[in-house]
């Protein structure tokens, strides 16, 4: 038996023992216990080259469902679909508090408001939430009024949508969030990487209206919105949002 089978038959032993899975941190500390007379450096170009076969499909009885995880597999029943809000539950329930804490936790906002629908009235998409940055008249230097725009979504089976509608939402806006329940589970590290990519802010929350606990992952990255479009969607907005976000 070569360095690398021992390796996987003891790999495979560990989390068959570890039934909530093992980071590859942890997976590591128990391989060097447990095979003393192999090296550290053998131990992880041993499990390199496992993580590569079982990339392939060359090794089914051990997954790696999320960055770093390793869990085995064996009997393991096809994971559930992810859960679906209850009726209950709308996502115009979330807009007001989420505005909110743009403003009073994570501060990327002096005013916020909850718009949705299809205020702007194209394919392009409205965002949930629209607010506005603008700096103290006591600062001494006074840069352009920043938007930022957030896509809440409560249905875990249309996150793909909801980044799509969130990417659209650059052209006009400074910063934009993406905002999922995290029951999405799994999901959530491939969206954030997704949005890591684009420069989009993720944020996660409990679906409950009264406590939704949102919780940063992603700050999102400034950059310049096309200004055409701005202004064309600014046009459309209420009176009542105009005031609400600008003043006056």
């Amino acid at each position: 038996m070569t360095k690398k089978e021992l390796v996987y038959q003891k790999a495979r032993e560990i989390l068959k023992a570890h039934p909530s899975c093992l980071k590859y941190s942890q997976l590591f500390k128990k391989l060097t216990e447990a095979l003393p007379d192999i090296s550290r450096n053998t131990i992880a170009g041993s499990l390199h080259r496992i993580r590569l076969d079982i990339l392939e499909g060359k090794i089914t009885d051990i997954e790696i469902p999320d960055k770093g995880l390793y869990c085995f597999r064996e009997g393991k029943p096809p994971p559930p679909p992810p859960p679906t809000p209850p009726p209950s539950v709308k996502e115009t329930d979330f807009y007001k508090p989420f505005a909110e804490y743009l403003i009073n936790e994570l501060e990327e906002c002096t005013r916020a408001t909850p718009l949705g629908g299809s205020i702007f009235g194209d394919k392009w998409g409205t965002p949930d939430v629209i607010g506005v940055y603008k700096f103290s008249p006591l600062d001494p230097i006074q840069p352009p009024i920043e938007v930022i725009s957030a896509e809440i979504k409560v249905d875990t089976n249309q996150l793909i949508t909801a980044f799509g509608q969130a990417c659209a939402y650059k052209l006009f806006s400074h910063k934009v969030y993406l905002v999922i329940p995290r029951t999405a589970g799994e999901d959530i590290s491939r969206i954030e990487s997704l949005c890591m990519r684009f420069g989009i802010g993720l944020i996660t929350f409990d679906l409950n209206p009264c406590e939704p606990n949102f919780q940063i992952r992603t700050r999102a990255s400034k950059s310049e919105p096309d200004y055409f479009y701005l202004n064309k969607y600014l046009k459309k907005l209420s009176e009542k949002a105009i005031k609400e976000l600008f003043g006056g």
